[in-house]
């Protein structure tokens, strides 16, 4: 069958199925986006109506909230700047401590024995004074019988006061000190005494013996049946019969006995 020019006019007219069904997929799928902006629009005045005031109740708790971290953070950062300030001087207590701690662990206690020990304290003046021991023996609460004492302690006029000796025995309540046994008293002055026993009070600054005692320094050297000597004070006494020899160069040596 032929077709006839009418029936392609017709045709040509009238639109073609695919483009059509196109068109109508766009509109549907613009009309979907415009429905969803509408629900997502309705679904947050929800929830924005929905949302309560907060009561007086909770404003109260809000406005201390409020008061309280305008006072909290401040004290907050004062006590860091605080902590930063003082840190040098917890550093040095520290380490103190650490060392105080150090020198304990270095004693060893022994069937009653204490090795390395340390005895420290001030006199009556403030001056500090202290006693060590190659071996301590604990006797009761106030007599220790010592092994190779020393003492070291500061005069009046801050010098530099040491003794030592073989044995020795402290009382620690009235901090005396007896020495036996090759007793030798050094002064930073080049002061030195030899004798064979020597009594000191550490608290009152007092060094004494009845016994023989040889003494030499820059004045020359003495001999003495005995001798007190005061150091705070700053008297010193010889008990005779003694020997005496001066250094005096625009007289010579002297010999003196009483």
């Amino acid at each position: 069958m032929t077709d006839t020019p009418e029936d392609r006019a017709e045709e040509d007219r009238a639109p073609s199925p695919p483009e059509h069904a196109a068109r109508v997929q766009r509109q549907d799928f613009s009309r979907s986006d415009e429905t969803i902006r509408r629900q997502r629009t309705i679904i947050e005045a929800a929830a924005v109506t929905s949302r309560r005031a907060p009561g007086a109740a909770e404003l109260a708790r809000r406005q201390t909230m409020l008061r309280w971290a305008k006072w909290v953070l401040p004290g907050l950062a004062l006590l860091l700047l605080s902590s930063i300030a003082v840190w040098p001087e917890i550093d040095r207590m520290m380490h103190a401590s650490h060392t105080a701690l150090t020198e304990a662990t270095r004693l060893k206690l022994e069937s009653g024995n204490l090795e390395g020990a340390i005895y420290r304290s001030v006199d009556t003046h403030g001056r500090p004074f202290m006693i060590t021991a190659k071996t301590a023996h604990q006797i009761d609460q106030d007599r220790i019988d010592l092994v190779s004492p020393a003492a070291d302690t500061l005069t009046q006029s801050g010098q530099w006061l040491y003794l030592q000796s073989e044995n020795g025995v402290y009382m620690q309540h009235e901090q005396i000190l007896d020495l036996t046994k090759e007793v030798t008293l050094y002064r930073d002055d080049g002061l030195m005494m030899r004798g064979p026993l020597a009594d000191i009070d550490m608290h009152e600054g007092v060094v004494a013996s009845d016994d023989w005692v040889h003494v030499e320094g820059p004045f020359g050297v003495l001999d003495a049946k005995g001798y007190f000597l005061a150091e705070h004070d700053g008297i010193a006494q010889f008990r005779g019969p003694g020997r005496m020899i001066l250094n005096d160069d625009r007289s010579g040596s002297h010999d003196k006995a009483s």
